[in-house]
């Protein structure tokens, strides 16, 4: 990327310029979005023409300041967040000048969702021991097999996906990563519910799913790497969001606390204060994560902050439940269906409580994430793989 002489007072005069021609009370939210993006004011730090300015990261702020005072419409950057934390960046990276003005304008947008085709029944936490099996036909590849816990997968319409295409070398060796359209006649998505009755999570079948060698992200072989950059931005947008204090879970807990004093005893007391004082220190390490990331790309930290999203919220759902006593013991309802979003402060406490246990193995094991501090924030020595130098064919199974 080019130096850019973009700064904050610039930047308002753009947003200033795009709200006197697009007047968010009388223009169509999509269009007032497209119009954004075009504008270089999506993303501030990405290049022109692919929705920034090549501006420094911090002065997004800025920007989103600006249009917020004036009632302009966001892109629900919930609904898409696979989209946002983990698909734009790896194909900023590794796509092509094409792919990159084809996918990046609707993914901002919010018009395309995707989803992220990587975890298998065989290959979860051990990610490089996938079968899902890509092979060349011409300027095609034909991909065939299994993804499962696959977020969002009921409705998006592109999926980042990383297959095996060559299973004589080892396993981290003989992977490619490509784009895959969601919509071919190929792909077969099939609700997995879960403990709180929803299914925002899928298993997807993959049978002679047909990709152009154009939809290759990275080389051949290269798609360890490439999954590298989609993890390591991924542990960031899970645990690295920014959060006003006494936000998200905490908010509930404290707001129950505060509400109802015939509900408190010393023992609760002194664990809401070690919670909330963990939380802090959580937020304020997000803040830090997030200065860093303007000068550079997401590294082990976002592990970090990963692995202590995850404990503070089931140690929060669980502190929830206990302070409601038998109301806690509660739930809404059991209804099967299929969300765009997970809300995690939108429904009561029951939800909170079984919903958080599945922060420890999303995004990326507890275990996985505790192995990747060891060995890359704490320079321990690695644990031995025997499998490091074996062919993945030959690997047992």
């Amino acid at each position: 990327m080019s130096e850019s002489a973009v700064d904050a007072k610039e930047l308002r005069e753009r947003v200033a310029a795009l709200l006197a021609a697009h007047d968010p009370a009388t223009t169509d939210r999509l269009e007032f979005l497209r119009a954004r993006f075009d504008a270089g004011l999506a993303w501030v730090h990405y290049p022109e023409g692919l929705g920034g300015l090549n501006a420094p990261r911090e002065l997004q702020s800025v920007v989103d300041a600006e249009l917020a005072a004036a009632g302009a419409p966001d892109n629900n950057p919930r609904r898409i967040g696979i989209g946002l934390g983990m698909a734009a960046p790896t194909v900023l990276s590794y796509g092509s000048d094409e792919l990159k003005r084809r996918f990046l304008r609707p993914l901002w947008t919010g018009e395309e969702v995707w989803c992220q085709l990587f975890s298998e029944p065989g290959a979860g936490s051990d990610l490089a021991a996938l079968g899902t099996r890509a092979v060349r036909d011409g300027d095609e590849w034909v991909v065939n097999g299994q993804k499962v816990w696959t977020s969002s997968a009921h409705t998006a319409r592109w999926a980042i996906l990383v297959t095996r295409t060559d299973p004589d070398v080892p396993k981290h060796a003989g992977m490619t990563y490509f784009v895959c359209d969601m919509t071919h006649p190929g792909v077969e998505v099939r609700p997995l519910r879960q403990i709180t009755g929803e299914a925002e999570f899928n298993e997807v079948f993959l049978t002679d799913v047909r990709i152009p060698d154009a939809h290759r992200l990275g080389a051949v072989g290269e798609g360890w790497r490439v999954a590298q950059t989609t993890l390591m931005n991924e542990r960031v947008a899970i645990g690295g969001n920014a959060m006003p204090r006494e936000g998200g879970m905490l908010g509930k807990v404290a707001a129950t606390w505060r509400e109802r004093p015939e509900l408190r005893t010393a023992e609760l007391h002194d664990r809401l204060l070690t919670l909330w004082v963990e939380t802090e220190a959580f937020r304020l390490a997000g803040t830090r994560l997030r200065q860093q990331l303007a000068v550079g790309s997401p590294g082990p930290e976002g592990s970090g902050m990963k692995l202590a999203f995850a404990r503070l919220s089931q140690a929060l759902s669980g502190l929830e439940v206990e302070l409601l006593g038998d109301e806690g013991l509660r739930y809404d309802d059991w209804t099967m269906r299929r969300p765009e979003l997970v809300d995690f402060t939108g429904r009561e406490a029951g939800y909170r409580y079984l919903r958080a246990k599945g922060n420890s193995i999303e995004g990326g094991t507890s275990e996985i994430l505790r192995n990747i501090i060891a060995e890359r924030v704490l320079g321990l020595p690695s644990e031995p793989r025997a499998d490091k130098d074996v062919a993945w064919k030959d690997l047992p199974r």
